[in-house]
């Protein structure tokens, strides 16, 4: 399994699969590319999936806590593409490929976005004046130093659905240790750093896209994804029923069948 420097940061990926078609995924925070493993053993035969781990996460280094993290990612997944892709991204992941995909939109095959936690999308909505009680007081918690209490709180909403007193101490510990990276997100998620949103970006993307969603999910996302989907000249939108937000996780092969239909669009 490699490991080198990729735009200027230690980087360590995984390619499973044997298909033809090339494929970048990148994962959610917090993950792993360990994720794909089980949505790829439905999709071996059709791509062959480069996943690599964000800085922070897995076995990548450290973030050193300067620049944009969004763009430092961005940066590193745009390393891998040397050729036509089919891009797949979970949550903060799918946030990284929208942003690649608006960067050079002819090397995109299709694009699949699981969840994208762009929240400046729900701006002005119900949903987005209710999540933001719940960004103040993590961000109060990371303020205050109070690391296993956000580390709680956000798997609470955003997590598998395991009860954070049952999960095993490694785990704990291990998120516990990452949690500063999802503050690390907030400008990109929340103030759109990126400028994904801005007039015309998301128009321009002509590739087949799809957005898959779990119905069981927080409330936030049902309005991310139709907001994005309808501005998106080429795009289907899939719910999963019973699935929440890590439904690479818990609904692999769900989540594998969607992909491989959006697979069949490009």
């Amino acid at each position: 399994m490699p490991e080198d420097v990729r735009a200027g940061h230690p980087t360590f990926w995984q390619s499973f699969g044997t298909g033809s078609r090339a494929a970048l995924a990148i994962h959610c925070s917090l993950a792993s590319s360990n994720a794909w493993a089980d949505v790829m053993r439905a999709l071996d035969d059709k791509i062959t999936l480069a996943a690599f781990d964000m800085p922070g996460h897995g076995r990548s280094a450290d973030w050193e806590g300067t620049g944009d993290f969004l763009t430092e990612t961005a940066r590193i997944a745009a390393s891998f593409v040397t050729g036509p892709v089919d891009l797949i991204g979970h949550s903060f992941g799918a946030v990284v490929a929208l942003r690649l995909a608006e960067a050079a939109p002819e090397a995109i095959r299709t694009l699949t976005l699981i969840e994208p936690v762009l929240f400046a999308a729900a701006r002005g909505s119900v949903e987005w004046d209710l999540y933001q009680d719940h960004n103040a007081r993590f961000g109060q918690m990371l303020a205050e130093g109070k690391r296993a209490a956000a580390a709680e709180a956000f798997t609470a909403m955003w997590g598998t659905g395991a009860d954070w007193a049952g999960m095993d101490e490694r785990s704990r510990n291990e998120i516990t240790r990452r949690i500063h990276l999802v503050g690390a997100e907030t400008a990109a998620l929340f103030e759109d750093s990126g400028g994904i949103l801005d007039p015309d970006r998301l128009e321009m993307l002509d590739m087949p896209v799809l957005l898959i969603r779990g119905d069981a999910s927080p409330a936030i996302i049902e309005t991310i994804t139709e907001n994005i989907a309808a501005r998106l000249p080429d795009v289907g939108v899939a719910t999963v029923p019973g699935a929440g937000h890590m439904l690479p996780l818990t609904h692999p092969a769900e989540v594998a069948g969607l992909i491989g239909v959006n697979l069949d669009r490009g």
